[in-house]
């Protein structure tokens, strides 16, 4: 495929209206920056707060809180941004086609002409090394699940080719961090995090399925599949799903974690965050309308709050 003709530089169509990438960036970087998301900061949130989970039950787990966790927070925090403008670099490179046919995609870098796919396989390549670097700081068990990390990256954008659950290959991406950030202050993989890993991916299956709804429409003409197609009017009732596999899955990672050397009182703390998390995804349930996209947009970004809910409780384990 030629690369498309340099296009007036436009805003992406479900970006954050008034984001700082459109307003205060400058010119010549806002095409890059619309490539890694930037101006949707949403996808950051969701990639690093299963890391900072793994990272605060790990702590619960034995009880020790060390200097070095701040930075691999920090570090989580970095390489999550940098990751997730690496791995939507890669999906808008693999989707180009795709996009161009898909109206809340047309507006996107590549297919916009905004950016040649040069351009963007060196920028994916920038933002990987960079990302790589960080992870070189932390314990050798992390960078081995770090570089692995990158098979359900690189399979995802393909996933949607093949199978009706591409939202489960999503899910073995976005919440990798779970089991990274654990093994970065551990030194080891333990159960609890596998737990925790799995939790985060039936809550993706739960808030992706939500913004698939809004192409059902185009991904039905130029057959695409997703959850979204697959459940069609049974959205809901999978929806119910995935809420009770995360809130029950994160219970046991909790109970798992709290129970070997935690108080009963961190262990009740610590409960109370998938309990939490739980009431917060059935209230995006009873507001849920998947014949509005707008509304399907709000929902899904709300989970940024939804990610948040379980991290305070775990962290107010930390404290008693």
């Amino acid at each position: 495929m030629t690369n498309p003709s340099p296009a007036p530089e436009t805003q992406v169509a479900d970006a954050v209206k008034g984001n700082w990438v459109d307003t205060r960036a400058p010119a010549f970087a806002r095409p890059y920056l619309r490539l890694s998301r930037a101006d949707r900061p949403i996808g950051t949130w969701l990639l690093l707060l299963p890391c900072w989970w793994g990272l605060a039950l790990a702590i619960v787990y034995d009880q020790t809180l060390r200097w070095e966790d701040a930075w691999i927070a920090l570090g989580c925090a970095m390489g999550a941004w940098l990751m997730r403008g690496a791995g939507c670099t890669w999906n808008d490179i693999t989707d180009r086609d795709i996009d161009a046919q898909v109206a809340r995609t047309q507006s996107r870098p590549i297919p916009s002409g905004q950016v040649t796919v040069r351009g963007a396989l060196t920028w994916m390549c920038l933002q990987s090394l960079l990302a790589f670097g960080i992870l070189l700081t932390f314990h050798p068990a992390a960078i081995l699940l770090g570089v692995l990390a990158l098979v359900p990256v690189a399979i995802y954008p393909f996933a949607k080719r093949f199978t009706w659950w591409p939202q489960v290959f999503l899910g073995l991406a976005f919440n990798w961090g779970a089991l990274l950030a654990w093994t970065a202050h551990r030194g080891q993989l333990d159960a609890p995090a596998v737990l925790l890993y799995a939790a985060g991916i039936a809550w993706t299956l739960f808030y992706d399925t939500i913004y698939a709804h809004q192409d059902i429409e185009d991904d039905a003409l130029i057959g695409v599949k997703s959850t979204a197609r697959l459940f069609g009017d049974n959205t809901a009732q999978w929806l119910r799903r995935f809420l009770v596999a995360t809130v029950g899955l994160m219970g046991l990672a909790v109970i798992f974690t709290a129970t070997r050397d935690a108080s009963v009182l961190a262990l009740v703390a610590a409960l109370a965050g998938p309990w939490a998390m739980g009431w917060h995804m059935a209230w995006q349930l009873r507001g849920l309308d998947i014949e509005s996209p707008e509304k399907c947009m709000v929902l899904f970004r709300s989970n940024r709050d939804t990610g948040f809910i379980p991290l305070i409780f775990f962290v107010a384990a930390l404290l008693v």
